[in-house]
């Protein structure tokens, strides 16, 4: 999987570097460094959590700016300051789109630490800002400009397939294709909106059902007749109601307005850490291996010469320590919209942000193993290189290699954990709708979360 090669040189180098980060490595993780703006950011003081994050520019630090712009966008997105809100945004589009890791800078993150680069976002992540600039602009009635980030957005979506070939991978997103189907539909591009549901249907029937257990919501299975009803499409019409065995008709839908809502329940995972131990067996040939057998884990790398072998030969024990997801438990698990007339409607799950966050994680923990353990390794054979001329400085160079070994833990850490949707028909006028949220875990609806109280609307098609 790969060699391990040390010269002076790369000692050298290594021991500067090192103690230019000693003062950085602290013990803690992203989310306990910005503790106080999430603090205020759970309270719903979102003007004081923004003020907070211009003042002092915490995400901007530790190589995060994207997470900056993120942070950011979100909160002025709550604060319904959507052109602020879409700029900051953009920000963090540019931001992804211009990564580029100098070769130096990759070289000291594989040596010292990850955080030593930008942070340049998980796919999810990257998708999903995507996700609030479309609704900031359907907000701000420019449907042209909701159109073009579906086009990025299928860009992305392409990269992302182009990335990842197995069926056991996140690869597809078929959230992000019904987002794009309601824009095209609110649109009135039908055709493009019935090719839209029917690639996420597919996704949740082929990747999303045996991934996450999230099966395609009702009302996506509706959009998807009416939009082929709409286009014409007759016969497949009647080979989605048969196959999703749903009793209607499009033809019968209300004339008048749609509604559709979307709900951002709760909060996406954040990043924590977590140590792993291996044992190490020197093996002929300058082979050495580590191996977890807990966790059934094994590793072999080759080493180029002797003196490599010999700077690892009384190492027997070694520790490495990777990013994990810590969950954070939704407050409630469904929700309902009331109309006056005395209708209900169920929000359905499209989007388990939280669970595709640790499938995207997992996906590479090999691979980060794999760097973790060669990166430890080097640090251990620059500290016995060292010690062969100088005692101390060897024992400084252990210390601050312990120091630095630690798990980027750097993550939106403000996206949502799930996100749920429902379609209204109405006819046009005035409406009051209410919505609740509930907890199944109680026997009675806890009490309805911020700003859900009743409201009266005009309808028209339109996003909430």
């Amino acid at each position: 999987m790969g060699s391990i090669k040390i010269t002076m040189r790369t000692t050298r180098l290594w021991v500067l570097v090192g103690f230019l980060m000693l003062s950085q490595a602290c013990h803690v993780t992203h989310y306990q460094r910005h503790a106080e703006f999430h603090a205020l950011f759970l309270a719903g003081a979102f003007r004081d959590a923004d003020a907070l994050l211009s003042k002092r520019k915490y995400a901007m630090q530790h190589k995060a700016q994207l997470l900056y712009y993120l942070d950011k966008g979100t909160l002025a997105h709550l604060m319904q300051q959507y052109e602020a809100s879409n700029y900051f945004f953009e920000q963090a589009y540019l931001t992804c789109e211009n990564f580029s890791a100098k070769p130096l800078a990759k070289i000291l993150a594989f040596i010292i630490h990850p955080t030593i680069v930008d942070y340049r976002g998980e796919d999810h992540e990257i998708l999903l800002l995507h996700y609030y600039k479309t609704l900031n602009f359907l907000q701000l009635g420019q449907k042209e400009s909701a159109l073009v980030e579906c086009r990025r957005l299928n860009i992305k979506l392409n990269q992302l397939s182009d990335q990842y070939s197995s069926d056991k991978k996140y690869r597809r997103d078929a959230f992000i294709h019904t987002l794009m189907g309601l824009v095209y539909q609110a649109n009135h591009e039908y055709n493009n909106a019935f090719i839209a549901y029917r690639n996420a249907i597919e996704i949740y029937q082929e990747d999303y059902q045996h991934l996450f257990g999230l099966e395609a919501p009702d009302q996506l299975k509706k959009d998807l007749i009416y939009t082929a009803y709409k286009t014409g499409l007759y016969e497949q019409v009647d080979q989605y109601k048969q196959e999703f065995k749903l009793a209607y008709d499009p033809a019968e839908e209300v004339v008048g307005s749609d509604v559709v809502f979307l709900w951002n329940n709760g909060l996406g995972p954040v990043k924590d850490k977590w140590n792993i131990n291996f044992v190490l067996s020197h093996k002929a040939d300058r082979v050495v291996s580590f191996r977890n057998e807990a966790l059934g884990l094994f590793f072999t790398f080759p080493l180029l010469t002797n003196d490599e072998s010999k700077s690892l030969s009384d190492l027997t024990r070694i520790r490495v320590t990777l990013p994990k997801y810590r969950e954070r438990p939704l407050l409630y698990d469904k929700a309902i919209i009331y109309t006056h007339d005395g209708q209900q409607h169920a929000l359905e799950v499209l989007e388990d942000v939280n669970s595709i966050a640790f499938q995207v994680l997992r996906q590479r923990t090999a691979s980060e193993l794999g760097k973790s353990l060669l990166r430890v390794a080097l640090k251990k054979a620059a500290e016995y290189k060292i010690k062969k001329q100088n005692e101390l400085l060897g024992k400084i160079v252990g210390g601050i290699g312990f120091a630095t070994e630690q798990a980027d833990t750097r993550n939106w850490q403000t996206i949502p954990h799930s996100i749920y949707y429902a379609r209204l028909r109405l006819h046009e006028g005035a409406h009051r709708i209410t919505f609740k949220a509930f907890s199944e875990k109680g026997p009675t609806p806890l009490p309805k979360i911020k700003n859900s109280s009743s409201n009266c609307i005009t309808t028209k098609q339109c996003f909430r």
